[in-house]
C-alpha cells in the first residue's frame, strides 16, 4: 500500500522534534503534525539552563525553534494541524486530520506530551513562566532563599517540595484535602522536613502580582463554614516569591484509546503509553516519546533522548518491512 512518507511524528515538543531529526537524518520521509507552535511545555521556559552543553541558559522558544530548524535541515517536513484517529490498515497508519483528509506512514511516533492539571484561579495563567512554574527541576534554582509556595498533595507534590527545600526554607506546602495522598514514607519525610511548613485544607484561589511577576498568594481555609460560624475569616493573603503546581498531569493518549475505532495501546492505570526500552508500544509500529510515555524523570534531555531512540527503532521497524536490512 502507498504512503505519503514513512514516518510520522504527532506532536512538537522535544521529544517530536528530536524524533524528526533523527527520522530524516536515518533517509527517512518524516512529517511531523503540529496544531500549535513547536516546543510544547518548552515554550513556558524563561531560561533553560540545566540542559548540556547550552550556558548561559536559552529560553524556550529559541531552543524550540533551533530544534525545529535541525529537523528541517536534515528533509523533515511540518504540517500544522491535529490529528483526531490513528487507524491502521495492513502495515500502514492512516492518521485523519482535524482540518480533513488522511495522511499514511509505516510508522507512527507519538509525542503529544502530557499537560499539567492546573488550578485554574486567577493570575495562574497571567503568571505562568513569572512566578508561577510547574517543574522544581526546571525553574526551583531561580528561587533560592525565597518564598516559595508549593499546591498539591501527592507523591509529584510531595517530591518537588523537598527538592526545593534544598534551596530555601521557606517552602509552604498547601494541600485542600486533611492528609496527603502520596506514599506513607515520601509524606512522612516531607512533614519531618524542617524546610516545608505544611498547611492542610487550604486553597490557593489567586495569585497576585507585581511588576510583572508573583508578589502574594490568597489563600481558603476548606474548614471555611466552620470558621465562618465562629467569625473566623477564612480567606487571607500572604507575600509568595514562586508558586510551584503539582496537582497532577493528564498524558495526551486519547488517540491510542481505542475509541472511534482508533488504534489502541497498552496503557497504565494513570493513562500513560506501556513501551519497552525501543519506545515500542504495544501496537507494532507506534512509538511513544517523551511526557506521553511512562517514564520515572520527566525532563527536556529525557523527552529528547526518548524521540531520538524511537526515531532509530522506528526506522529498523520500517526498514524490515521493506524487507532490507537494518
Amino acid at each position: 500500500m502507498l504512503t505519503d512518507v514513512d514516518l510520522i511524528v504527532i506532536g512538537a515538543g522535544p521529544a517530536g522534534l528530536t524524533a524528526a531529526q533523527y527520522g530524516a537524518r536515518s533517509g527517512l520521509s518524516v512529517l511531523v503534525l503540529e496544531q500549535l507552535a513547536p516546543g510544547g511545555q518548552v515554550l513556558l521556559i524563561d531560561a533553560l539552563e540545566n540542559y548540556p552543553g547550552i550556558t548561559p541558559g536559552k529560553n524556550g522558544f529559541d531552543f524550540s525553534e533551533d530544534l525545529r530548524r535541525q529537523a528541517e535541515v536534515f528533509g523533515a517536513s511540518f504540517l500544522s494541524d491535529n490529528a483526531v484517529l490513528i487507524q491502521k490498515e495492513g502495515d500502514v497508519f492512516a492518521v485523519t486530520l482535524g482540518s480533513g483528509g488522511k495522511k499514511k506512514a509505516r510508522a507512527v511516533i507519538m509525542a503529544t506530551g502530557a499537560m499539567h492539571r492546573t488550578l485554574d484561579v486567577p493570575g495562574e495563567k497571567t503568571y505562568t513562566g513569572r512566578g508561577v512554574s510547574y517543574c522544581a527541576t526546571c525553574d526551583g534554582p531561580f528561587f533560592k532563599n525565597k518564598k516559595i509556595f508549593v499546591a498539591g498533595g501527592g507523591d509529584a507534590a510531595c517530591d518537588e517540595a523537598m527538592f526545593l527545600s534544598r534551596l530555601t526554607n521557606q517552602v509552604i506546602l498547601v494541600h485542600r484535602r486533611d492528609r496527603f495522598r502520596a506514599q506513607k514514607a515520601l509524606a512522612e519525610r516531607t512533614l519531618k522536613n524542617p524546610n516545608i511548613k505544611v498547611r492542610f485544607n487550604t486553597a490557593i484561589k489567586e495569585i497576585k502580582g507585581e511588576g510583572g511577576k508573583v508578589s502574594s498568594v490568597v489563600l481558603e481555609s476548606k474548614l471555611s463554614a466552620e470558621s465562618s460560624a465562629s467569625g473566623g475569616n477564612p480567606v487571607s493573603e500572604e507575600s509568595a516569591d514562586g508558586v510551584f503546581i503539582f496537582t497532577g498531569m493528564v498524558p495526551q493518549t486519547a488517540l491510542v484509546s481505542g475509541a472511534g475505532g482508533g488504534i489502541k495501546a497498552d496503557l497504565d492505570e494513570t493513562g500513560y503509553i506501556i513501551t519497552d526500552q525501543k519506545m515500542a508500544s504495544s501496537a507494532p509500529g507506534l512509538y511513544a516519546a517523551g511526557d506521553v510515555r511512562v517514564s520515572p524523570f520527566r525532563q527536556v534531555i529525557t523527552a529528547a533522548g526518548d524521540g531520538a531512540i524511537a526515531a532509530h527503532c522506528a526506522a529498523a521497524y520500517i526498514e524490515a518491512l521493506k524487507g532490507e536490512s537494518y
